[in-house]
């Protein structure tokens, strides 16, 4: 009885680094897939997650796939990037074996695309700096109005319209100057601006937005999308 246990954990061991195995191997295997079918610029991390891997791997669907992309992989500027997650990915065991695979159905994907505090700062130029402020940002910047130029910070609201995200100022103060009321107006006008998102990959569109530490996030969804080269 002893011995069959023993054998029995033993077996249960070597299937344990077997599935291991061949996730990893799946991994970049799936991870090459979808930069071709994906249209991405180059090829993203992936964690296809889920245990056992193997009988997904079989049954040719896998239930979640984690990617994170960079700036370069999205073909967007610098201080972009974004983590989504594809759900019920199906790719036929025998076509990723041979690599004949033409489409991948992905039954939903979900995730959030960051964008660089620095990226939208140069939507306005100059000295601009941008931060979180509860759930708006905070705008710093120095501006020349009538003639009187004064250091602004300004706080602004946040909403997509589209596929822009766009910052809609309320308030601003001059700081430490003392100028008249009309040009500080006339200064929280000149802050407002929206960012166009350029087209993601994977058919994902823009659903919400909020400000975040390092950046804004922006909600993305597609339903029923296939990737396809």
């Amino acid at each position: 009885m002893k011995a069959l246990l023993v054998s029995l954990l033993i077996v249960v061991g070597l299937l344990v680094v077997a599935d291991r195995v061949g996730v990893r191997v799946a991994e970049g295997r799936v991870a090459e897939q979808l930069a071709d079918r994906g249209g991405l610029a180059g090829t993203p991390e992936v964690d296809i997650t889920g245990f056992p891997f193997l009988t997904q791997a079989v049954a040719g669907r896998y239930e979640d796939v984690r990617i994170s992309l960079t700036a370069e992989q999205l073909g967007q500027p610098a201080g972009t990037r974004a983590d989504v997650s594809l759900r019920g990915v199906q790719v036929p065991l025998s076509d990723a074996l041979s690599g004949s695979v033409q489409e991948i159905p992905v039954e939903q994907v979900d995730g959030t695309a960051t964008l660089s505090y620095d990226l939208l700062a140069q939507q306005l130029g100059g000295d601009t700096m941008l931060e979180q402020d509860g759930d708006g940002l905070r705008i710093t910047r120095t501006l020349e109005v009538l003639g009187v130029e004064f250091p602004v910070t300004a706080t602004g609201s946040l909403a997509l319209d589209g596929q822009d995200v766009v910052v809609d100022v309320g308030t601003a103060a001059a700081a430490g100057v003392d100028v008249p009321g009309v040009v500080v107006d006339r200064a929280a006008d000149l802050l407002d601006f929206s960012y166009a998102v350029p087209a993601l990959p994977f058919g994902l569109q823009l659903t919400s937005v909020e400000p975040a530490a390092d950046g804004v996030d922006v909600r993305v969804e597609a339903t029923d999308t296939v990737l396809q080269g």
